[in-house]
């Protein structure tokens, strides 16, 4: 493995700082799933900015630059019915390539909803479309991993460019990174990503994630096919910086990506989730907390009169007892305090200060 530094480890993706400690980059994945519709595909940013993502993605590609028309079936569209008996893989791309044109438009509403738009380039003429409308960033697919030249048209934009790994060995990622960097990237996320669909949670290995900030030294993220948003919030307990999920308007919808993508009210929970874990994980310090205060007052013990004790006693540890509430003598000093003379009367069940004996 190379030991060269590949990039900066934090940057910005328009003006939404990413990687360091900064909140997760939460990617809301329309792929294909707009239907080739541009009601459905406005629907789309509408309902992954409702959800606060941070970025919506859609995919730029045409059957033409993507797949051979002396492509073989593929045995799995057909047992999931996601394409038909007389239909090629060729004519399924067809079907749902994102007309270019829309770009322009998807790009204004996404602006005007105030969330960031780009979209994964499959062939080098797509860079230039999204070159056109203004994408903060590129994101390459894990089937493009060894499409090099592709990695080094996008490089060459100097935007942040976030690289899928399924399906990657080391060597693969080291290429891809390589290349991009040779090109002049400098912002590069690296993300880790299991592809099926969906793939089994046993399949995902999020514990790569630690392997690959190791291996390369820039952040990782997850690129993310399964059902629910699990490994989501697992993933970024381990250090995620970015988090990719597809999602659709209804899993009923035909087409290849509706059947294991969220819907738009499991997206806000997976986003809400995630905000809460980030949250949740806090400090690495082990500590009283500001909202523990008053509990630690009054639900720890302390030691407390067991009797009314006269003036001048000597204390046993029958006079005593272990209640709370927890801001008299702490338990630790009971040792202490037995033996001590009580400096005045005091009534059972006085919660014990030091004041209360003779010194």
């Amino acid at each position: 493995m190379s030991a060269r530094v590949y990039g900066n480890p934090e940057f910005l993706i328009g003006r939404r700082p990413v990687g360091g400690d900064h909140p997760c980059y939460i990617i809301a994945e329309a792929g294909a799933n707009h239907n080739r519709d541009l009601g459905t595909a406005f629907r789309l940013i509408e309902a992954a900015a409702a959800a606060h993502a941070d970025a919506v993605k859609f995919q730029t590609y045409t059957a033409e630059g993507l797949y051979s028309r002396r492509t073989p079936d593929m045995q799995y569209l057909k047992d999931k019915g996601l394409v038909g008996d007389q239909e090629s893989v060729w004519e399924l791309i067809k079907r749902v390539e994102i007309p270019w044109e829309w770009h322009s438009d998807l790009a204004r509403h996404a602006r005007e909803l105030g969330i960031s738009f780009f979209s994964t380039p499959f062939e080098e003429a797509a860079v230039d479309v999204l070159e056109e409308v203004g994408v903060p960033a590129y994101k390459i697919a894990s089937y493009e991993v060894t499409h090099l030249p592709l990695i080094e048209r996008v490089a060459r934009t100097g935007k942040p460019v976030l690289i899928s790994t399924g399906m990657a060995s080391l060597g693969d990622i080291e290429r891809a990174l390589d290349t991009a960097a040779a090109a002049g990237a400098t912002d590069l996320v690296v993300m880790h990503c299991a592809v099926n669909y969906p793939p089994r949670f046993a399949d995902i290995n999020l514990r790569a994630i630690t392997t690959l900030r190791t291996a390369f030294q820039i952040p990782i993220g997850w690129s993310d096919h399964t059902m629910g948003h699990t490994a989501d919030v697992v993933a970024v307990t381990l250090g995620a910086c970015a988090v990719e999920k597809h999602f659709t308007l209804s899993r009923d919808q035909a087409g290849p990506d509706h059947a294991f993508a969220l819907e738009p009210q499991e997206l806000a929970e997976m986003v809400t989730a995630i905000r809460e874990a980030e949250e949740s994980l806090g400090s690495s310090v082990k500590r009283v907390t500001t909202a523990e205060a008053d509990l630690f007052r009054l639900g720890r013990r302390s030691i407390v009169a067991a009797r009314d004790i006269p003036a001048g006693d000597e204390l046993t540890r029958e006079d005593l007892a272990i209640k709370r509430p927890g801001f008299g003598i702490p338990v630790e000093s009971l040792e202490q305090v037995i033996g001590r003379h009580v400096a005045h009367d005091v009534a059972g069940d006085q919660v014990l200060q030091w004041d209360d004996l003779v010194r």
